[in-house]
């Protein structure tokens, strides 16, 4: 392939890969925004919406998950380009139906298929973004890929606010399948590309717990990205309840928060890439950001007593402070060989966000007793700690050549 190919091909799986994931965000988001309306809608009320609303994204994550696992090792036994918009066609038609739920139990399987059809779409275009990007580059492409997604949950606020549940589901899923109707032509990296018809075992997941140095850089993988899934799982998405438990006088609307904490993801993601590229190292400014999560963790819980203003501005904050998603799966791309680079790149993201699972029956096993707040702060810092213990331990992989096949 020629360079002027080269480089038609890197913009066009950029393009592909960023829209993606801003369709992959605003599927995968949408339900934080309308879980109150659209439970209202099919008959529930009081803390039904709140125990619901646990059941059916815990559903989602759950899907995640498996679909992580799943659309990893396709990702390398049949390759990145097949798992990109196999995914994007699953949730894409997965949501459409969601709009024609008329029950619970409909409406979680259908989260749970949407959560598996979800897993995908990053991982495919973290691991294709970076194999065909020069390496001393790379973080700039990743951290376009995720700035460009990021704004779908933007989106999916604002058309939660002016349109129906039912129809903001519609609008989710027919972006999907527009994608997949206008794609552009897309090449596989050619670093999978030369190991394809190889006999190098390609997607082996369960190599990875036999190994066990590759097991613990994995887990450490995984572990430094759980505070942000906390961050949007727990703290935003139930938004609304602690506005009433901090004594707040003026409504919350969840949608609102999660737009403006999703605003600050995209300017964190822009920022920590930035920082990643201009520092060379992926560690340092993970390990910034975590810190930063800790600080406005706390101010959130305890210094959220004034306006609506302000609550948003915290949300924003909390959004800012948790942008190191492009950087922190960039770093699991970078940390292992081309044979098992999309299974890892692909379930590391998945089981941070079925981590919100874990966290959220946590926080709601623990509410009752310690109050909301503090059941928040303790899931929060565990969260935390785990995260910058894992940051320590793991390699620098800034500038690493990646053309490598990893030993089993």
């Amino acid at each position: 392939m020629d360079v002027s190919t080269t480089k038609k091909n890197i913009s066009a799986i950029l393009i592909v890969s960023a829209l993606g994931y801003f369709v992959d965000i605003y599927d995968l988001i949408l339900f934080s925004i309308v879980r109150i309306t659209s439970l209202k809608s099919l008959g529930f009320s009081g803390h039904e919406l709140f125990d619901y609303g646990v059941l059916l994204i815990n559903m989602q994550m759950g899907g995640m998950l498996i679909g992580g696992i799943i659309w990893g090792i396709l990702g390398d036994k049949k390759g990145r380009i097949s798992v990109l918009f196999g995914s994007i066609f699953l949730y894409s038609i997965a949501n459409i139906t969601n709009g024609f739920v008329t029950d619970l139990p409909q409406y979680a399987v259908l989260r749970f298929i949407a959560g598996v059809g979800l897993a995908g779409e990053l991982g495919a275009g973290i691991t294709l973004v970076s194999e065909v990007m020069p390496k001393e580059t790379r973080g700039y492409g990743t951290m376009t890929v995720a700035t460009v997604g990021i704004f779908g949950a933007v989106v999916a606020a604002l058309v939660g606010d002016f349109f129906d549940w039912r129809t903001a589901y519609f609008i989710g899923g027919g972006m999907g399948i527009a994608l997949l109707i206008l794609r552009i032509g897309v090449y596989e990296s050619g670093m999978y590309s030369a190991i394809k018809k190889s006999d190098v075992l390609k997607g082996g997941f369960h190599k990875l717990f036999i190994n066990k140095n590759n097991l613990i850089k994995y887990l450490h993988c995984i572990a430094v990205g759980l505070p942000i899934w906390y961050i949007v799982g727990v703290l935003i998405t139930f938004s609304p309840e602690f506005a009433k438990a901090f004594g707040l006088n003026v409504e919350i609307q969840a949608g609102t928060a999660v737009m403006y904490c999703y605003i600050g993801l995209a300017v964190g993601d822009l920022l920590s890439g930035a920082l990643s590229q201009f520092f060379k190292s992926r560690k340092k400014i993970i390990g910034l950001f975590i810190i930063l999560e800790a600080v406005f963790i706390i101010v959130y819980l305890f210094l959220n007593k004034f306006d609506s203003t302000f609550f948003y501005s915290l949300c924003l904050m909390l959004g800012v402070s948790g942008g190191y998603w492009a950087v922190f799966v960039t770093n699991a791309a970078e940390q292992f060989g081309v044979n098992i680079r999309a299974t890892v790149t692909t379930t590391v993201p998945n089981f941070v966000r079925g981590a919100v699972v874990p966290a959220t029956f946590l926080f709601q096993y623990l509410t009752p007793g310690i109050g909301i707040v503090y059941s928040a702060l303790f899931v929060g810092f565990v969260t935390v700690i785990i995260a910058f213990i894992s940051m320590t331990k793991l390699q620098e992989t800034f500038g690493k050549d990646l053309n490598y096949i990893e030993e089993h």
